[in-house]
Protein backbone atom coordinates (compact mmCIF):
# COMPACT_ATOMS: atom_id res chain seq x y z
CA UNK A 1 0.00 0.00 0.00
CA UNK A 2 1.68 3.50 -0.76
CA UNK A 3 2.20 5.95 2.07
CA UNK A 4 -0.65 8.31 2.49
CA UNK A 5 1.18 11.72 3.22
CA UNK A 6 -1.73 14.07 4.76
CA UNK A 7 1.17 16.68 5.06
CA UNK A 8 0.77 16.80 1.05
CA UNK A 9 -2.84 16.88 0.70
CA UNK A 10 -4.91 19.69 -0.93
CA UNK A 11 -5.52 22.87 1.46
CA UNK A 12 -8.87 22.91 2.98
CA UNK A 13 -8.78 26.55 2.39
CA UNK A 14 -9.31 27.81 -2.06
CA UNK A 15 -8.21 30.87 -3.71
CA UNK A 16 -6.01 32.48 -1.24
CA UNK A 17 -4.69 34.70 -4.12
CA UNK A 18 -7.95 36.51 -4.06
CA UNK A 19 -8.93 37.18 -0.26
CA UNK A 20 -8.39 39.91 1.70
CA UNK A 21 -5.27 39.73 4.67
CA UNK A 22 -8.21 39.84 7.11
CA UNK A 23 -9.57 36.64 5.63
CA UNK A 24 -6.38 35.07 5.17
CA UNK A 25 -5.11 35.65 8.67
CA UNK A 26 -8.55 34.37 10.32
CA UNK A 27 -8.73 31.40 8.17
CA UNK A 28 -4.70 30.33 9.34
CA UNK A 29 -5.49 31.18 12.95
CA UNK A 30 -8.90 28.84 12.48
CA UNK A 31 -6.07 26.32 11.04
CA UNK A 32 -4.00 26.88 13.76
CA UNK A 33 -5.80 26.01 16.22
CA UNK A 34 -6.14 22.52 15.48
CA UNK A 35 -2.29 22.44 16.72
CA UNK A 36 -2.61 22.17 20.31
CA UNK A 37 -5.57 19.42 19.97
CA UNK A 38 -3.31 17.08 18.42
CA UNK A 39 -0.33 17.50 19.98
CA UNK A 40 -2.81 16.42 23.02
CA UNK A 41 -3.58 13.42 21.67
CA UNK A 42 0.28 12.24 21.61
CA UNK A 43 0.87 13.20 25.44
CA UNK A 44 0.65 9.05 26.28
CA UNK A 45 3.83 8.70 24.05
CA UNK A 46 5.26 11.87 24.95
CA UNK A 47 4.92 10.76 28.41
CA UNK A 48 7.15 7.29 27.85
CA UNK A 49 9.42 9.35 25.88
CA UNK A 50 10.56 11.48 28.95
CA UNK A 51 9.91 9.02 31.27
CA UNK A 52 12.74 6.86 29.46
CA UNK A 53 14.73 9.87 28.69
CA UNK A 54 15.08 10.87 32.59
CA UNK A 55 15.95 7.70 33.54
CA UNK A 56 18.68 7.48 30.99
CA UNK A 57 19.93 11.42 31.38
CA UNK A 58 20.36 10.16 34.70
CA UNK A 59 23.28 7.88 34.02
CA UNK A 60 24.74 10.48 32.02
CA UNK A 61 22.63 9.63 28.86
CA UNK A 62 22.09 12.29 25.98
CA UNK A 63 19.58 13.90 23.75
CA UNK A 64 20.32 13.84 20.20
CA UNK A 65 17.91 15.36 17.79
CA UNK A 66 17.97 14.88 14.15
CA UNK A 67 16.05 15.97 11.31
CA UNK A 68 16.48 18.36 8.17
CA UNK A 69 14.80 21.69 6.94
CA UNK A 70 12.30 23.48 9.45
CA UNK A 71 12.22 19.77 11.78
CA UNK A 72 16.00 20.01 12.03
CA UNK A 73 16.03 23.69 12.54
CA UNK A 74 13.68 23.02 15.11
CA UNK A 75 15.51 20.45 16.69
CA UNK A 76 19.23 22.47 16.65
CA UNK A 77 16.93 25.73 18.36
CA UNK A 78 15.44 23.49 21.42
CA UNK A 79 18.76 21.92 22.14
CA UNK A 80 20.55 25.60 21.82
CA UNK A 81 18.11 26.77 24.21
CA UNK A 82 18.40 23.69 27.02
CA UNK A 83 22.01 25.58 28.43
CA UNK A 84 20.76 28.80 29.09
CA UNK A 85 17.76 28.21 29.94
CA UNK A 86 18.30 25.16 32.77
CA UNK A 87 21.94 25.27 32.95
CA UNK A 88 22.63 22.19 31.11
CA UNK A 89 25.97 21.56 29.90
CA UNK A 90 25.81 21.94 25.85
CA UNK A 91 26.69 18.06 25.30
CA UNK A 92 23.84 17.33 27.01
CA UNK A 93 21.24 18.04 24.21
CA UNK A 94 22.10 18.21 20.57
CA UNK A 95 20.66 18.71 17.72
CA UNK A 96 22.08 17.76 14.36
CA UNK A 97 20.54 18.86 10.45
CA UNK A 98 21.32 17.98 7.43
CA UNK A 99 23.61 19.49 5.67
CA UNK A 100 25.37 20.75 8.67
CA UNK A 101 25.61 24.45 10.39
CA UNK A 102 25.11 25.89 6.63
CA UNK A 103 21.68 24.36 6.38
CA UNK A 104 20.65 26.46 9.57
CA UNK A 105 20.31 29.52 7.11
CA UNK A 106 20.52 27.81 3.68
CA UNK A 107 18.92 25.10 1.90
CA UNK A 108 21.39 22.53 1.40
CA UNK A 109 21.18 20.27 -1.93
CA UNK A 110 20.16 16.94 -1.64
CA UNK A 111 21.59 16.70 2.15
CA UNK A 112 18.46 15.00 3.20
CA UNK A 113 18.41 12.44 0.96
CA UNK A 114 21.50 10.51 2.90
CA UNK A 115 20.83 7.67 4.36
CA UNK A 116 23.84 7.31 6.31
CA UNK A 117 25.53 10.62 6.92
CA UNK A 118 23.32 10.97 10.49
CA UNK A 119 24.70 7.61 11.85
CA UNK A 120 28.12 8.84 10.53
CA UNK A 121 27.45 11.97 12.64
CA UNK A 122 26.13 10.36 15.51
CA UNK A 123 29.22 7.87 16.15
CA UNK A 124 31.36 11.05 15.83
CA UNK A 125 29.67 11.62 19.40
CA UNK A 126 30.45 8.36 20.56
CA UNK A 127 26.73 7.72 20.98
CA UNK A 128 25.97 5.00 23.43
CA UNK A 129 23.20 2.95 24.76
CA UNK A 130 22.53 5.03 27.78
CA UNK A 131 22.02 7.75 24.85
CA UNK A 132 18.16 8.73 22.72
CA UNK A 133 17.79 9.83 19.00
CA UNK A 134 14.89 11.80 18.44
CA UNK A 135 14.19 12.04 15.03
CA UNK A 136 12.18 14.81 13.71
CA UNK A 137 10.22 14.58 9.64
CA UNK A 138 7.02 16.46 9.16
CA UNK A 139 6.10 13.92 6.07
CA UNK A 140 7.83 11.26 8.17
CA UNK A 141 9.58 10.19 5.16
CA UNK A 142 13.41 12.28 5.15
CA UNK A 143 16.34 9.41 4.37
CA UNK A 144 18.73 11.35 6.82
CA UNK A 145 16.33 10.64 10.12
CA UNK A 146 15.48 7.10 8.83
CA UNK A 147 18.92 6.24 8.43
CA UNK A 148 19.58 7.48 11.92
CA UNK A 149 17.21 6.19 13.42
CA UNK A 150 17.45 2.81 11.94
CA UNK A 151 21.08 2.47 12.84
CA UNK A 152 20.84 3.87 16.47
CA UNK A 153 18.15 1.00 17.44
CA UNK A 154 20.36 -1.17 15.57
CA UNK A 155 23.10 -0.34 18.14
CA UNK A 156 20.96 -0.62 21.41
CA UNK A 157 20.09 3.37 21.40
CA UNK A 158 16.55 4.50 22.61
CA UNK A 159 14.91 5.76 19.34
CA UNK A 160 11.87 8.08 19.14
CA UNK A 161 9.51 10.01 15.71
CA UNK A 162 8.03 13.05 15.69
CA UNK A 163 6.49 12.65 12.12
CA UNK A 164 2.88 14.49 11.05
CA UNK A 165 1.54 11.24 9.27
CA UNK A 166 -0.09 7.96 10.47
CA UNK A 167 2.77 5.03 10.35
CA UNK A 168 5.44 6.59 8.56
CA UNK A 169 8.97 5.17 7.59
CA UNK A 170 10.71 7.11 10.44
CA UNK A 171 8.03 6.01 12.58
CA UNK A 172 8.27 2.28 11.65
CA UNK A 173 12.16 2.38 12.85
CA UNK A 174 11.50 4.04 15.88
CA UNK A 175 10.74 2.32 19.72
CA UNK A 176 8.18 5.48 20.67
CA UNK A 177 6.59 7.04 17.46
CA UNK A 178 5.21 10.19 18.28
CA UNK A 179 2.54 11.38 15.54
CA UNK A 180 0.92 14.80 15.87
CA UNK A 181 -1.55 14.74 12.99
CA UNK A 182 -2.66 18.52 12.15
CA UNK A 183 -3.74 18.21 8.54
CA UNK A 184 -3.50 19.71 5.65
CA UNK A 185 -1.52 22.89 5.58
CA UNK A 186 -3.31 26.28 4.95
CA UNK A 187 -0.83 26.79 2.13
CA UNK A 188 -0.80 23.00 -0.11
CA UNK A 189 2.79 21.50 1.53
CA UNK A 190 4.04 24.16 3.17
CA UNK A 191 5.09 22.07 6.64
CA UNK A 192 6.45 25.13 8.25
CA UNK A 193 3.19 26.06 9.49
CA UNK A 194 1.06 23.62 11.32
CA UNK A 195 3.18 20.82 11.07
CA UNK A 196 6.06 22.97 12.21
CA UNK A 197 4.26 24.43 14.96
CA UNK A 198 3.43 20.79 16.69
CA UNK A 199 6.97 19.73 15.95
CA UNK A 200 7.99 22.70 18.18
CA UNK A 201 5.30 22.55 20.86
CA UNK A 202 6.28 18.90 21.13
CA UNK A 203 9.73 19.82 21.28
CA UNK A 204 9.01 22.33 23.95
CA UNK A 205 7.50 19.39 26.18
CA UNK A 206 10.18 16.87 25.37
CA UNK A 207 13.29 18.88 26.78
CA UNK A 208 11.24 21.23 29.32
CA UNK A 209 9.37 18.16 31.25
CA UNK A 210 13.00 16.46 31.31
CA UNK A 211 15.04 19.21 32.62
CA UNK A 212 12.02 19.48 35.19
CA UNK A 213 12.42 15.79 36.56
CA UNK A 214 16.07 16.40 36.83
CA UNK A 215 15.90 19.01 39.15
CA UNK A 216 16.50 21.64 37.13
CA UNK A 217 13.43 24.16 37.82
CA UNK A 218 12.41 24.77 41.45
CA UNK A 219 8.81 25.19 42.19
CA UNK A 220 7.93 27.00 38.66
CA UNK A 221 11.70 29.26 38.57
CA UNK A 222 14.56 28.25 36.21
CA UNK A 223 16.86 28.69 39.17
CA UNK A 224 19.51 26.96 37.27
CA UNK A 225 19.89 29.80 33.86
CA UNK A 226 22.90 30.68 32.83
CA UNK A 227 23.09 35.11 33.91
CA UNK A 228 24.18 35.46 30.00
CA UNK A 229 22.35 39.57 29.89
CA UNK A 230 21.23 42.15 32.47
CA UNK A 231 17.14 40.95 32.20
CA UNK A 232 18.62 37.40 33.26
CA UNK A 233 20.49 38.64 35.78
CA UNK A 234 17.08 40.84 37.40
CA UNK A 235 15.07 37.58 36.70
CA UNK A 236 17.51 36.13 39.02
CA UNK A 237 17.40 38.53 41.45
CA UNK A 238 13.59 39.01 41.94
CA UNK A 239 13.90 34.88 42.43
CA UNK A 240 16.14 35.16 44.84
CA UNK A 241 13.88 38.38 46.75
CA UNK A 242 10.78 36.22 46.80
CA UNK A 243 12.80 33.01 47.84
CA UNK A 244 14.53 34.30 50.84
CA UNK A 245 13.01 37.75 51.61
CA UNK A 246 15.93 40.03 50.51
CA UNK A 247 16.36 43.37 49.21
CA UNK A 248 17.78 43.99 45.67
CA UNK A 249 20.91 44.37 46.14
CA UNK A 250 21.91 42.16 48.56
CA UNK A 251 19.59 39.63 46.50
CA UNK A 252 21.87 40.85 43.42
CA UNK A 253 25.10 40.54 45.00
CA UNK A 254 24.55 36.56 46.01
CA UNK A 255 23.43 35.72 42.78
CA UNK A 256 26.63 37.40 41.26
CA UNK A 257 28.85 35.67 43.82
CA UNK A 258 27.36 32.16 43.50
CA UNK A 259 26.50 32.28 39.87
CA UNK A 260 23.21 30.99 40.18
CA UNK A 261 19.69 31.48 41.88
CA UNK A 262 20.19 27.53 42.91
CA UNK A 263 23.82 28.03 44.07
CA UNK A 264 22.71 31.11 45.97
CA UNK A 265 19.99 29.83 47.79
CA UNK A 266 22.05 26.68 48.70
CA UNK A 267 24.73 29.02 50.39
CA UNK A 268 22.29 31.32 51.96
CA UNK A 269 20.69 27.70 53.93
CA UNK A 270 23.61 26.98 55.01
Amino acid sequence: MTFQKITEQSSLHANLDVKSVGQLLMEMNEEDQKVALAVHKAIPQIEELVEKIVERMNRGGRIFYVGAGTSGRLGVLDASEIPPTFGMPSHMVIGLIAGGEKALRNPVENAEDDLTKAWEELQSYQINATDTVIGIAASGTTPYVVGALRNAKANGVLTASIACNSDSPIAREADIRIEVIVGPEFVTGSTRLKAGTAQKLVLNMISTVTMIKLGRVKGNKMVNMQLSNAKLIDRGTRMLMEELDLDYEHAKNALLVHGSVKKAIEAFLK
